[in-house]
């Protein structure tokens, strides 16, 4: 999918579905790239805000990218970079570029890594200088002159073999992210009842496995919900976008300044030249318009 107005810079973005033995750990990998109207020209970079998300990793293979998460100036991103999961959103500046992306999974971070997710929230690393993620560094390797299948292959190549081998509670892990996606479970309370914890049990469980108390990712589902209806049909009003577990307008613009740092109606008002147009093109491919909503799959047994 290409999105561009005359004399600026054009977004093109790709969606792919992994093999069904990593549809439990990855949502998709996607191509971002910002291409040139015409060679030379001075067009304005591409920016946007992204929502809140799980965990993704970027890998710039061409030009660069600049990026803050929360409050603060965006700062160019390492050629191989992770992002944690988020509760904020992160707002990118991108010239020219060719870019891949891969949505990984709370369980797809069990299976890679050993640590906490609380350790990588809300903050983006460096692949090569973290050293527990350097099975990642031969994803720098890939061949800008390869076709695009042939990149998209390599990427799932090399997940294919780093999520062969199970994690310890993956299955729980996998059961926890299913119940948040119920719009009926709004509270704590009925989030532990559904996975069979007490509430502590629960708060270590959540932020080991998802970065955030389980309070807070409940809040975060109900307004990626809204926001998802607004990004695939901006015509809506926001009253009709929001989730069942609102009780009012209000509740719901104080969550949106809390995840976004802005009102609904200021990001209403912003240009979003690369979100709005993959909110459609991965609800297309994966049936969901954002990461976070994805049902993941069982892990084989």
């Amino acid at each position: 999918m290409t999105d561009t107005a005359r004399g600026a810079l054009a977004v093109e973005l790709e969606f792919f579905l992994p093999p069904e033995q990593l549809r439990p750990f990855i949502t998709t990998v996607y191509r971002f790239d910002v291409v040139e109207p015409e060679l030379g020209s001075a067009a304005e970079p591409i920016r946007d805000w992204l929502h809140p998300e799980w965990f993704n990793l970027r890998i710039v293979l061409e030009g660069e990218l600049s990026a803050s998460i929360g409050p603060g100036t965006p700062v160019n991103v390492p050629r191989l970079v992770m992002t944690g999961p988020t509760s904020h959103a992160a707002e990118f500046v991108a010239p020219p570029c060719h870019t891949w992306g891969v949505g990984i999974l709370p369980a797809g971070w069990a299976r890679l890594s050993g640590k906490s997710a609380a350790e990588y929230a809300d903050r983006m690393c460096d692949v090569e200088a973290d050293s527990d993620l350097q099975q990642l560094t031969p994803l720098t390797q890939i061949s800008r002159s390869n076709s695009t299948l042939a990149q998209k292959d390599a990427i799932f190549t090399l997940f294919g073999k780093l999520l062969a081998k199970p994690s310890k509670r993956e299955a729980e892990i996998v059961e926890a992210q299913r119940a948040l996606l119920d719009p009926g479970c709004a509270t704590v309370a009925h989030l532990a009842e559904k996975l069979a914890m007490t509430t502590r049990t629960l708060e270590r469980f959540a932020l080991d496995v998802f970065g955030f108390p389980p309070q807070l990712l409940i809040r975060h589902q109900r307004f990626l919900r809204s926001l998802a209806q607004f990004m695939l049909d901006p015509s809506m009003r926001w009253i009709e976008t929001l989730d069942p577990q609102y009780y009012d307008q209000a509740q719901f613009t104080r969550d949106f300044k809390r995840f976004m740092g802005m009102g609904p109606r200021e990001y209403a008002r912003l240009p979003h030249p690369v979100l709005g147009a993959a909110a459609k093109a991965r609800q297309a491919v994966a049936g969901e318009a954002v990461q976070v909503l994805h049902r993941p799959a069982r892990p084989a047994s």
